[in-house]
């Protein structure tokens, strides 16, 4: 197991500035707007994940919404659209993602989110994968508990190299190396 760096005590103190935020299903009419947020260069390049074009975007979508077994939020900051969530089963493990929109950043709205959302999603423990150069997310993510497991290197972009990743859990630590039985992050929802 590798310590994390900037380790933070427990689950957080969520910062006041983050507003109002609250969680609501995903409605249809919050797609063209998530499409926006991962279009992004920004985000892109934080996240190291590749934008869909809108045609993969609205596939990927209808599937997660006809699917019962993932759960799925839209987050709302001060009355907007501020981004989402979802919590998914991928190779017997649980695992969570989000995307938040630029406007949204840096005010505590994804940590309030994802703390929240945690309370939805019951099952432990949890996983999740960053870039390692994504400190936001990472901080977020150690925020709400998770605790850095393992280190590798996510699917490389099309013509490029890969991004160094970190995989981080909630809950009790796998036996096993996480990397070498996670799931392949190009089959993340």
């Amino acid at each position: 197991m590798l310590d994390s760096p900037d380790p933070l005590p427990g689950p957080a103190t969520i910062s006041p500035s983050a507003g109002a935020v609250r969680l609501r299903d995903v409605r249809f009419a919050d797609l063209p707007l998530f499409f926006r947020h991962q279009l992004d260069p920004e985000a892109i390049r934080m996240a190291a994940f590749p934008a869909r074009n809108e045609l993969e975007f609205y596939a990927h979508w209808k599937r997660i919404l006809q699917d019962p077994r993932v759960v799925k939020r839209t987050i709302v900051h001060e009355a907007r659209v501020a981004g989402n969530l979802v919590g998914f089963e991928q190779s017997g493990r649980t695992l969570i993602g989000y995307w938040l929109g630029r406007e949204h950043w840096g005010k505590g709205v994804a940590t309030r989110a994802l703390a929240d959302f945690l309370q939805i999603v019951h099952q432990r423990p949890v996983y999740a994968f960053v870039a390692k150069r994504n400190r936001a997310s990472l901080r977020v993510l150690q925020k709400c508990g998770f605790t850095v497991v393992d280190e590798g290197a996510g699917v490389p972009p099309p013509g490029g190299e890969a991004i160094p990743e970190l995989a981080l859990v909630l809950g009790a630590h796998p036996v096993s190396d996480s990397r070498n039985s996670a799931p392949h992050p190009a089959d993340r929802t």
